[in-house]
């Protein structure tokens, strides 16, 4: 899959994957992917409640050891 910017949020606790993602996704254009790396745990139901709010696509939803990878099309 084709990412077109990747953001490391590791450390951050919620908010601030989101708020971050949320900046990310403004510099995208419509179309674009942004994959975002958490340690955070709830960061997968809050990628998935974002989503739902905002438009945006959740492409993919992975956890890799860890860490939760988010993958979003911008809308």
């Amino acid at each position: 899959m084709h990412i077109d910017k990747e953001i490391d949020t590791r450390g951050l606790n919620c908010p601030l994957p989101i708020l971050k993602a949320k900046k990310a996704l403004a510099e995208l254009e419509s179309g674009q992917t942004l994959k975002v790396v958490a340690t955070d745990a709830g960061s997968l139901r809050d990628f998935q409640a974002f989503a739902k709010q905002t438009g945006n696509e959740l492409l993919e939803q992975q956890t890799v050891g860890s860490e939760f990878i988010h993958v979003l099309r911008r809308r």
